[in-house]
């Protein structure tokens, strides 16, 4: 029988492990087999029968399917490992999808454990624009090293603050801005990115001199 471990969640995936050898019955020969010392040879008689020495055996088989020449010759077996009295772990790391339908193929006890991905807060550009549109510098600035941190890139944070000067311009509100204050900012960002590109600069650190220096 042929039973599977594998995945990145290494602290869950070994409880898993530990907990199925303790169901293996005590009389129940062990070994342990990894890349330096994998042997063609010993793999066969282990699947072939049992042994004059021990009625039952688990093989424990660690990290052995990220190198090919290994992979290659147990994926050549694993139908004879699969239909074997004995026992065949493999306690390994990520698998990719092929890998995983080999096993399957054979009817394996398979036992996945991944980490969470990580989920990333999206953050809302508006923020940026909204601090801008009432002159306060110092959220500006903050909700723009907010939005780099979460890698918000600076054509998205660019357009989001374009769309609201525009909008501020349309809707004639120079609360806080006059009209030429607005028309040279919506005209200076229209030209930064090319600008910075042109002549190979940062554009996150052009956009940043560009907020701190607009009022």
């Amino acid at each position: 029988m042929l039973y599977i471990f594998s995945g990145d969640d290494i602290k869950n995936k070994n409880l898993a492990y530990e907990k199925f050898l303790k169901s293996v019955p005590a009389s129940t020969e062990h070994f342990l087999i990894s890349r330096n010392d994998f042997n063609p040879f010993q793999i066969e008689s282990l699947y072939s029968g049992s042994s004059l020495f021990f009625a039952s055996s688990v093989t424990i088989f660690q990290n052995i399917l990220e190198y090919e020449e290994t992979r290659y010759f147990i994926f050549s077996r694993l139908q004879f490992m699969a239909e074997s009295a004995n026992s065949f772990i493999f306690l390994e790391g990520k698998f990719n999808k092929p890998i995983l339908e080999a096993f399957k193929k054979v009817n394996a006890k398979i036992n996945v454990f991944e980490l969470p991905k990580e989920k990333k807060e999206k953050f809302d550009n508006f923020m940026v624009a909204n601090a801008f549109a009432q002159k306060d510098k110092l959220n500006l600035w903050i909700y723009f090293r907010q939005a780099v941190d979460k890698g918000v890139v600076m054509e998205e944070l660019i357009g989001v603050l374009f769309w609201k000067i525009k909008d501020m311009i349309l809707k004639k509100d120079f609360r806080k801005f006059s009209l030429v204050e607005l028309q040279t900012s919506i005209s200076c960002l229209s030209y930064l990115l090319p600008k910075v590109r042109k002549e190979g600069k940062d554009a996150e650190s052009a956009f940043e001199q560009f907020l701190l220096e607009a009022f």
